[in-house]
């Protein structure tokens, strides 16, 4: 039987008391465009820098390709952050130096391409950027990678629709069917269009995760109506009435 390429179990991440991550447990296979999704505190970040051994879990276990997160499986994992790290001194020849020297399945070739595809020269500097041309070659340098997995944290937050759709477009044409994109977002509307499946995250616990097909085909509706619907039936869906209340929807 194949490893999954990620199996996240019975995973728990507390800060100062504060529980942010509560036993979650899941798994995904290869080839998939998975959508993280939850409100603001739900988890998501969290999870995903423990995915990406930036913080520690202090209960459970996470196997990527049935490796815990470590040296070994940087080099499975591509990230993109909710932020960008990148200097601002920088010039775009120098983050494609960077990730080369980084990442031996970087492809230069593959970078050079979908940033001339932008008119973005490799002499062109970080800070003369618009903060939606940083975010188009920040994703440029992760999905230049041939990963795993790619782990992209709110990929399109904070930029206008035109740029949304190269993202989006960069993301599907970028990954191969061997490996599977997992990304975070509030946008659902824009990506349920690429996504393959989705989970969902409330207060830490993993409430629902579901192919986007059976979603459609079952409750007769998009998965951005099944979240608006989940997500605002009362302030706080917690204890039974909010357990009930989660069940009456789906």
């Amino acid at each position: 039987m194949e490893e999954k390429l990620l199996n996240i179990k019975s995973l728990t991440k507390s800060f100062g008391g504060k529980t942010a991550l509560k036993d979650v447990s899941f798994e995904l296979d290869r080839g998939r465009i998975v959508g993280l999704l939850g409100p603001n505190g739900s988890g998501k970040t969290t999870l995903i820098k423990l995915i990406n051994g930036l913080l520690s879990p202090d209960a459970g276990k996470i196997y990527i390709n049935g490796s815990q997160p470590g040296t070994y499986t940087k080099s499975l994992v591509s990230y993109l952050p909710d932020r960008m790290y990148f200097a601002d001194w920088m010039r775009v020849k120098d983050l494609i130096k960077m990730f080369e020297d980084f990442y031996s399945d970087f492809s230069r070739e593959k970078a050079l391409k979908m940033l001339h595809g932008l008119a973005i020269e490799e002499k062109d500097r970080i800070k003369n950027m618009s903060k939606g041309t940083k975010e188009k070659v920040q994703l440029v340098m992760v999905m230049s990678r041939e990963a795993m997995l790619y782990v992209l944290d709110e990929p399109i937050g904070g930029v206008d629709p035109a740029a949304r759709d190269f993202i989006l477009r960069t993301i599907i044409t970028n990954y191969s069917e061997n490996s599977t994109v997992l990304m975070s977002t509030h946008l659902i509307s824009d990506v349920e269009k690429i996504l393959d499946e989705v989970i969902f995250l409330k207060e830490g616990s993993v409430i629902l995760k579901e192919s986007v097909d059976s979603i459609r085909e079952k409750e007769g509706r998009s998965v951005d109506q099944l979240f608006r619907e989940l997500f605002s039936v009362t302030p706080n869906l917690t204890g039974e009435r909010g357990e009930e209340q989660i069940q009456n929807v789906l």
